[in-house]
Order: C-alpha cells, then structure tokens, then sequence
C-alpha cells in the first residue's frame, strides 16, 4: 500500500489518500466535500515545464508525467510552490502555483488574478507593502505589480536587467534603473507634485508600479500562415513558397512600450507576440499580422531585387534574413521595441506544383546544357595542345637529328684526324727505330715514285735517257716538296737544274692544268713554280638506290652516306690494314 497526495475538487486543498485492496475509496475534505479516490484522482494542472494545462493521474504521485511533455507534473517542488488564498467571491481556500496568472474557482467560476490576490492577502496579514519588486517569469515583457497602494519609506528593488516606472492613470511618472530605492519625497517628485505627499512616512499613496524586463527574449516562432506568390523572371513561371522561422525580441524604450501597447494591462508575455495556437486560451499575436505582412511583401521583393535562384535560396538565407529584419524594426521602433535577430530557417517550395516541377526541369537542362559546352571546350582546348605539342615535338626531334648527325661528323672528322696524327707518331717512331731519317725516307719515296712513273736511269738512251731521267727526278722532287711543305726558295736550286735539264727534253704530249698558286697550262703531273701535284680527277660513287657518280658524302636522291674506304694487305711484305695507295714497309701499289 503506498499514499499520495490527492486534490480536492471543491476547495483545492489536498488531502492524503492510498492505493491498495484495503484502501479507504472516499475522504471528506475540510469544506465538507467528499472525495471519490477513484474519480476525483483524475485532475488537470498546468504543466510547469511546457505550460499547458492537462489531466494527469494524482494517484501515480511523484512518478505522474505530463502526456503532452513527459516531464514530471507532480513534483515536490511543484507542490512547495503551490500558494493559498480566498475567492474573493465566495471565500472558499484555494491553492495553485505560485507563478499562476489566473485561477478559476470551482464553486462560484470566478476568474481569479493569482498574483493579484496573494499580494492583497499579504498585505491584510502582513500590513502595507514593504518591499516592491518583480515577481514575474522570465518570459514577461512587463508585469505590473498587485500591489497599488504604497507608503512612503518602501523599499523598491529593481534588478539590472529591468526598470520601473510608477503610472497613475495611465500616465508614466518617475522611471528607476537598477538599485534599491527608498520611496521618499526627494525619489519620486513627479509623483510628489501630483499627490503633495507629506513627509510623514506612515502616509499612504495610490499608485501603480509596472516592472520593464529589459532581457532579450529569444525563439520567439513565427511562420506564413498562407503562401507567397513569387514570379521567377528566368523561367517565366508562378510558383508559391512559404517561409518559417524564429526571431527575437527586447525592449528599447519602456515608456513607449507602456504608453502605446501594455496600458492598463497587468502583463506583457512572450506568447502575446505571435500568439500562441497550443494553449487551450487562445491567445491573440499582437505583432503576428505585422510580421506575417512585412515577410509576405518583402521575401518575393528581396528574392527579386537579388537575383536569388529559388532553387539554391538556402544559400542566401542569411540576406533574406536580415532584410527582412530591417523591414520589421522599422514598425517595432513606433511600439518601443526592436528585433536584435531575425532567422528564416526554413523555406517551403511546393514540390507538388507542376510549375515547380518545370522549373527544377528547366534549371537541370540549363545546368546540364553548360556542363556540356564547358566539356567540349576542353576537348577542343585539349585537342588544339595536342597538335601544339605534336608539332613542337617533332621540330625538336628534327633538330635534334640535324644536330646529332653533324656531331656525328665532327666526332668522325676529329676520328679521323686523330688517327691520321696517330698514323703519323707510330711512322716516326717506326724510322727511328730502324735508324733511318726523315730526308733518307723522302728519298726512297721519290726513289718508288721515279720507278712507279717509268725513271730508271740506267736506260740504252744515252744522253738523253739520262736527262729524261733527271727530269723526272726534279718533277718527282717538286711533288715531295709541295708534300713535306718545303718552301719555293729551298727548292728553286733542284727545280732550276731540273728544268735547264728537262727544257732540253720533250715531254710526251699531255692535257694541261692550272694551279692554285697562278701558274697555267702545266703539262706536267706537278706545278714549276710551287710543286702541287696535279690534280686527280674527281671520281664520283653509286649509291645502291642507283643514283651514280655522287661526289658529295652523302646521295642526294635517298640522303644515304657515302660508303666508307676498305683497307688492303700488302701482298709483298705482308702489311695488314693499310688505308694508303703504297704500302709503308716496302712501297708496293695497291692493286686494283
């Protein structure tokens, strides 16, 4: 068997009752009514945390939760700030929460002004009020105190986050910021030239005392109650959208606000702002129909002047947002209040509209379309770098072989001269080692060379076979000349002995030539004057592709290089690998 705590439907007080077999199923209250346990524990409270008022089982106790928050309903806490008083109507006791703003009373309907009557009730227990200050919840605007009638030596507490402001018939007096203040004659002079209030401190006045919560209060909601009409100017199409979010609110001139829209009232709440359609007391938004107004003219105009895409308006919230926020401050300013922050978190398109439908469409199709013509430019920019690269590609390789095949020569040229000096150090080395000089070598190649061109000296010719015979020697001697690079005057002695002596002869019938250094018609094989030998005649090669008597190193019909010299061995000696005509060991010609 465990107890709980039920409520009498008659009075409101609270009687103990218990669950069980055994359990007692009726209790008579102090104002004589019965209690039924098993009907009567069904009540309904306002909610402490979500506020609405609702039916609850009081038998469950402390475990009973609200069905619309879930939160606990029938706390400890909840019944310690519960507040007794008297129907002003009737007299019965009645309890509700402290924090109530009306209560009506079971037996006689009347409405009740909780805060109203517990103050009066004080004051007839207590005496005249001694301390004035804010009562209310945090989510008031202005609260205006039950209390009217004060005497002097009061003390006023006014909290940093409010002001209070004194009326008296509806017309605001002296306004007091934060601090503690004794009500005196030197505090409230506006208020002294209205009543002449004597210094006597025991003397009453009548007066109103409105609390000014000066605390920005957030989340306040708000949404279109109908949709915008918004013409898009890119598609030519009509479609309706719907907005939604939350903003918040602060006071910014308190005499303002009191004078122009709390008046005579006793209170200012949060839920009076846009309304609230939850409560099951309907209550009216006083700034709903402004707002609602401001957002329908403005979003399709904001939307608009910014060129917005209602398709990607998420991304531009934030401006729609505080355009809109201007809009609404400009009217709030008249009333004393101003709008910090003003959020659109939600913006409602209508996915069913066909026109809507064509607009998505129409905006893929462009997208798609652009997407499309970007790739091909790419391609073509791709393709156009191709053949750039191509072309840059293939003028460097032409350079590069043009450049290879000249340093190619070169390298061969400079072969070729190497081995050419090389051939040159091994011969002088070679006639040292045999003990010979270069003069005994020059004499014996004239020596081949007179035999080669038919010299032999010890011809039946007699004189004249001789003289032929020295002839031909000084011819031979002026070739070895031009070959070893002796000058003119070294040879003009055996050149002027060969010539007295073959001036006497006459040489066997020849075509002439011309030298490089002047000297014209030369009938002989070498030049008088400078020992040049004559010229070969200039033999040209084939190249297999058939193009014939080529004098160039390389065809000028295939670009094919001229074949490179075969070397012979000398069958004489048995040399190997001779390049020259004669071979270097014993002079033998190379045949063929």
């Amino acid at each position: 068997m465990s107890k709980f705590v039920i409520e009498c439907p008659s009075c409101g007080r609270y009687a103990e009752a218990s669950t069980g077999f055994f359990a007692k199923k009726k209790i008579d209250c102090a104002c004589g009514y019965t209690i039924n346990v098993k009907t009567d524990k069904l009540s309904s409270k306002v909610c402490p945390s979500c506020g609405n008022t609702v039916v609850y089982d009081q038998s469950k106790g402390e475990d009973a939760k609200c069905p619309v928050c879930h939160e606990k309903i029938n706390t400890r806490e909840s019944m310690a700030a519960l507040a007794e008083f008297t129907c002003p109507s009737c007299s019965c006791k009645l309890s509700a929460d402290k924090s109530s703003s009306k209560y009506t009373c079971p037996l006689c309907d009347t409405v009740i002004d909780v805060q109203e009557r517990i103050a009066k009730e004080n004051i007839k227990n207590q005496g005249l009020a001694s301390v004035i200050k804010y009562e209310g919840g945090n989510d008031t605007f202005v609260w205006k105190h039950p209390i009217e009638d004060y005497n002097l030596g009061s003390q006023l507490i006014v909290h940093e986050s409010q002001e209070a402001i004194f009326f008296r018939d509806g017309k605001a007096l002296d306004l007091f910021g934060a601090g503690r203040y004794t009500l005196a004659t030197q505090n409230i002079p506006l208020l002294e030239n209205l009543y002449k209030l004597p210094t006597n401190t025991t003397e009453v006045f009548h007066s109103e005392v409105y609390f000014v919560n000066l605390t920005t209060q957030m989340g306040i909601k708000w949404g279109t109650d109908s949709k915008v009409r918004l013409f898009d100017p890119a598609s030519g199409l009509h479609i309706e959208i719907g907005a939604c979010g939350n903003f918040s609110l602060r006071v910014s001139d308190s005499r303002k606000l009191l004078v122009k829209l709390v008046g005579t009232a006793s209170e200012f709440k949060q839920n009076e702002v846009m309304g609230d359609p939850y409560s099951i007391s309907s209550v009216v938004g006083k700034f709903k129909a402004l707002v609602m107004t401001k957002v329908k003219a403005n979003l399709a105009r904001i939307i608009k002047e910014n060129n917005i895409n209602i398709l990607e308006i998420d991304e531009y919230i934030d401006v729609v947002s505080d355009k809109l926020r201007i809009a609404i401050n400009e009217i709030l300013a008249e009333y004393g209040l101003t709008m910090p922050e003003f959020f659109v978190t939600a913006v409602m398109t209508p996915d069913d509209d066909p026109n809507f439908r064509r607009l998505k469409q129409q905006f893929a199709d462009k997208t798609l379309k652009v997407r499309e013509e970007e790739i091909r430019k790419a391609e073509a920019e791709a393709a156009q770098s191709r053949k750039i690269l191509e072309a840059q590609t293939e003028a460097q390789l032409k350079m590069v072989g043009a450049q290879g095949e000249a340093e190619a020569l070169k390298i061969k040229a400079q072969a070729e001269a190497e081995a050419y000096k090389a051939q040159a150090f091994a011969e002088a080395e070679e006639m040292r080692a045999k003990g010979y000089t270069y003069q005994q070598e020059t004499a014996r190649m004239v020596g081949m060379e007179a035999m080669q061109n038919g010299i032999t000296g010890n011809g039946s010719g007699g004189a004249a076979s001789a003289l032929g015979d020295i002839a031909g020697l000084g011819v031979t001697l002026g070739a070895m000349g031009g070959v070893i690079g002796m000058t003119k005057d070294a040879l003009s002695p055996i050149m002027q002995t060969s010539s007295e002596i073959g001036g006497s002869v006459v040489p066997p019938a020849a075509d002439t030539w011309n030298c490089a250094c002047g000297c014209k018609d030369i009938k002989s094989k070498f030049c008088p004057d400078c020992g040049s030998p004559k010229p070969a005649p200039v033999v040209g090669w084939d190249c297999a592709c058939g193009h014939k008597n080529i004098t160039s190193k390389f065809c000028p019909e295939c670009g094919s290089k001229k074949p490179e010299a075969t070397t012979w061995d000398c069958p004489e000696c048995g040399n190997k690998g001779i390049s020259a005509k004669f071979c270097p060991e014993c002079g033998h010609k190379r045949e063929g």
